[in-house]
């Protein structure tokens, strides 16, 4: 629960505390989780549910902090940093939902059925969502290596690497 957090909210700040929080809530509704049909889904739709209102309140806080700041912070050329954080940089950067979907497909090896029970959402909204974001992980990490100049791994590859237990190479 914590590395879905983690993967959802795009850094390990708060992730820990946020898996805590799910299972808090799950404890709170052990009678409706304990029947449930798939209770680990059931828990990671709480993680998905949490992660989703702590982006939204923290896009609200920092809406607040720019309408009374002047200054904006410099943007940092990119440093010469590995694919995985790459991957976790453009991953922020998607809509929440797709976000979600691509994590817990390629990150999670969780199925269709899976990820679309967990977010509460249908299965071909799990499928077109993925694509998307993929597709638009693809052109955010081809934009930031120059265009696809270099040879970059692909994002599937890269997001699958997120997932400490998930054991392959590149075969090259």
């Amino acid at each position: 629960m914590a590395r879905l957090a983690h993967l959802l909210l795009g850094s390990s700040d708060g992730a820990d505390d946020l898996a805590a929080d799910a299972l808090v809530a799950v404890w709170h509704q052990w009678e409706r989780v304990r029947v449930a049909d798939h209770p680990a889904a059931y828990a990671r739709g709480v993680v998905a549910n949490l992660a989703r209102s702590r982006i939204r309140s923290l896009v609200r806080e920092r809406r607040r902090v720019a309408l009374f700041s002047s200054q904006r912070a410099d943007h940092v050329d990119d440093p010469d940093i590995s694919a995985v954080v790459d991957v976790q940089a453009a991953l922020v950067r998607l809509p929440f939902r797709k976000r979600a979907c691509v994590v817990l497909r390629h990150a999670f090896d969780l199925s269709e059925r899976e990820t679309a029970r967990t977010l509460g959402i249908s299965v071909g909204t799990v499928k077109s969502q993925t694509s998307r974001g993929i597709a638009e992980l693809e052109r955010l990490l081809g934009s930031a290596h120059g265009g696809g100049q270099q040879p970059v791994p692909g994002p599937q590859e890269t997001v699958r690497k997120l997932h400490p237990g998930h054991a392959g190479g590149n075969g090259r």
